[in-house]
């Protein structure tokens, strides 16, 4: 509870700043502030047997539905029928990468990078399709800035820096699978073992 309430607390005020921030750097930051700070923290906060791996899954879906946004701009029909496809190619491919990674890409966090950039973009782009090279790099960027702050006032400030194993590298830590410690009452997996449906 109490870490709950310090990760909430510092991502309330990392929150605020991202707008702050915003309008000292002359971006548009308002309107995502809350998004990117949300994403942000759920990646800091949802453990992973692999920590960079969380990181590389939410690049890859956001990397995957911006490709998407282009298909949208460039082959599909600006209609139901082709928002529908890209949905579906968006999701399978981010579901694809995700297994063929054989867990170290999370399927949820590669969710998370697609929500990142259809939630920053999506709007404008229906505005203005045709603008799609213009806009696109400035939602992203500024998506993934208050998702960066987000991550980090739950990951680095409010948890703090991982603790290494014994005769590790905190380096290393981040490239290593973490394995579980019955003793201390670790799953072996939380939530990535929810997911794959093999918790226990």
């Amino acid at each position: 509870m109490r870490r709950s309430l310090i990760a909430g607390l510092v991502l309330a005020v990392f929150s605020a700043l991202i707008i702050w921030l915003g309008d000292w750097l002359g971006l548009d930051l308002e309107h995502i502030a809350l998004l990117g700070a949300a994403l942000g923290g759920v990646l800091g906060l949802v453990p992973h047997s692999l920590p960079i791996g969380k990181l590389g899954g939410f690049v890859v879906g956001f990397v995957v539905a911006w490709v998407g946004f282009a298909l949208r701009a460039a082959v599909l029909p600006d209609s139901s029928s082709g928002r529908a496809v890209a949905a579906f190619l968006v999701v399978a491919v981010i579901a694809a990468a995700c297994g063929v990674s054989a867990g170290r890409l999370p399927l949820w966090s590669g969710l998370l990078g697609a929500a990142a950039i259809v939630g920053a973009y999506e709007e404008t782009y229906t505005n203005a399709p045709s603008q799609f090279l213009q806009d696109s790099p400035t939602a992203g960027s500024t998506v993934l800035f208050a998702v960066a702050l987000g991550y980090l006032a739950t990951s680095l400030v409010a948890e703090g820096l991982p603790t290494p194993a014994a005769g590790a590298s905190s380096w290393n830590r981040w490239f290593t699978r973490a394995e579980p410690n019955p003793a201390a009452g670790d799953d072996a997996g939380g939530i990535d073992d929810i997911l794959s449906g093999e918790s226990k």
